[in-house]
């Protein structure tokens, strides 16, 4: 039997001129297509209008990807970015933060819920979070080809050797090992892919989409709680948080679990005096 497991995918599935079309972007871009049509689902079961989805599409992934890569800027290089703002605006070079999604998305969703759906925030994320998950293990799966955001060295027989030397490895040269480590993005992308399994069993069989904000708090306790175990044994991003107790993706996942417990009692509290 192996000890480790040595990874050597290319990130890109081929190459337009001097563009390359990675796993990564097309992980994103499947993930919002059959959360699409996830959400379309629970507009015919709950007969909503069908405008309302369109603009939640937009919303969302404008929500999404404009947080996420402030997320990346402004939590994890706030310096560097704020020195170089046009750095800022090169968002294929790499770099979100999924923090910085989630606030993205909560700032999209309150306009959302002022000029189109004039229904309540909790109303809209119990749906948006069901594909959540799924979305995310995609993109944990887009980390994995990119051989970034793993985890310590490790002797477990699923240990990941991921090339160093990626861009160099890619113009020819001898590929740079790591030492066999946590995959940590497997670990993230197992959890989130158990957290839109159970959010789909609540939604379409348990009808929990009727416990305003229920879905939604078991959502975010699944998603961050697993989030604050994993960094434990993930790299640090940036090398100030080695002096960190926990890590800035440990304490940023803190007060979402926080709330997610908080939605999920005002939940049940609601439903037990109705």
């Amino acid at each position: 039997m192996l000890d480790f497991i040595t990874w050597t995918a290319d990130p890109a599935i081929f190459t337009i001129g001097t563009r390359e079309i990675r796993w990564y972007g097309l992980s994103f871009a499947i993930g919002f297509l059959i959360g699409y049509m996830i959400v379309e689902k629970m507009w015919k079961k709950e007969q909503l209008p069908q405008p309302w989805i369109d603009s939640l599409l937009i919303y969302t992934m404008i929500g999404t990807v404009v947080g996420a890569r402030l997320g990346h800027c402004l939590f994890y290089s706030p310096s560097y970015y704020l020195a170089n703002p046009v750095e800022i605006l090169k968002i294929w070079e790499g770099g979100l933060a999924s923090h910085g999604g989630t606030l993205g998305i909560i700032i999209a969703i309150y306009f959302y819920s002022k000029r189109v759906s004039h229904r309540s925030m909790l109303w809209a994320f119990d749906k948006l979070v069901v594909p959540t998950g799924l979305v995310a293990a995609l993109i944990r799966l887009g980390n994995l080809m990119n051989h970034e955001i793993y985890g310590h060295a490790t002797d477990l027989p699923w240990g990941f050797r991921f090339i160093q030397n990626l861009n160099q490895w890619k113009q020819g040269a001898e590929p740079i090992f790591t030492a066999p480590s946590h995959p940590t993005q497997l670990y993230e992308a197992i959890c989130y892919l158990l957290t839109f399994a159970l959010c789909m069993w609540l939604y379409f069989k348990k009808d929990a989409w009727k416990k305003e904000g229920l879905i939604f708090g078991i959502f975010m306790i699944c998603i961050f709680g697993s989030r604050i175990f994993i960094e434990f044994v993930k790299n640090d991003q940036e090398a100030f948080e080695a002096t960190m107790t926990l890590n800035m993706g440990q304490w940023l996942s803190i007060p979402f679990v926080l709330a997610g417990i908080y939605f999920i009692w005002r939940a049940l509290r609601k439903a037990t005096k109705s």
